[in-house]
């Protein structure tokens, strides 16, 4: 389990773009969030990520880097980027489910037209510094943090300078 103020893992992963993008080569004003989501066969996670498209000016003015991330293939991943409302988001794809693991990620087998194994839902804020300052991590895809809450709380943290909290 990685706890807050802990140093978050270094996460490489390939784009739905072409390119690759690494965590710890992120510069952010202030944080990093990092979407993980269930993939396309989730309707939850569709809606998300266009609630988080519809909210990216919201989150880069707050000085706050996005990517979202699922274990769906490449060729899945892009048809996702294609035919959701998520234009713009950096999207990543086959990460793996050891990594997933790694990250403290529940991992579902699935059911009915479901990958195989997939990750359950986890946001997690990366600090400027590279450790770990907020997560939250999901057994079922319901009930996730509405994106206007973490928008609240970001501007909370970064008005009070709150510390990452759930360290002992």
């Amino acid at each position: 389990m990685i706890k807050p103020r802990e140093k978050a893992p270094n996460l490489e992963i390939n784009l739905v773009n072409d390119t690759k993008w690494s965590l710890h080569d992120q510069t952010p004003e202030n944080f990093t969030m990092i979407v993980f989501y269930r993939g396309k066969h989730c309707p939850v996670c569709k809606k998300q990520l266009e609630e988080l498209k519809n909210k990216m000016s919201d989150f880069t003015e707050r000085g706050v880097n996005l990517i979202a991330i699922s274990s769906d293939t490449e060729e899945i991943a892009k048809e996702t980027y294609n035919e959701w409302n998520i234009e713009g988001i950096p999207v990543g794809y086959n990460f793996s489910i050891d990594e997933a693991r790694k990250w403290g990620l529940f991992i579902s087998e699935g059911i009915k037209k479901e990958p195989k194994h997939f990750t359950e839902p986890g946001l997690f804020l990366i600090h400027k510094d590279g450790t770990v300052y907020w997560e939250s991590i999901q057994s079922m895809p319901f009930g996730r943090s509405p994106l206007k809450e973490v928008l609240s709380g970001i501007d909370y943290i970064l008005k009070e300078g709150y510390p990452a909290r759930g360290e002992a």
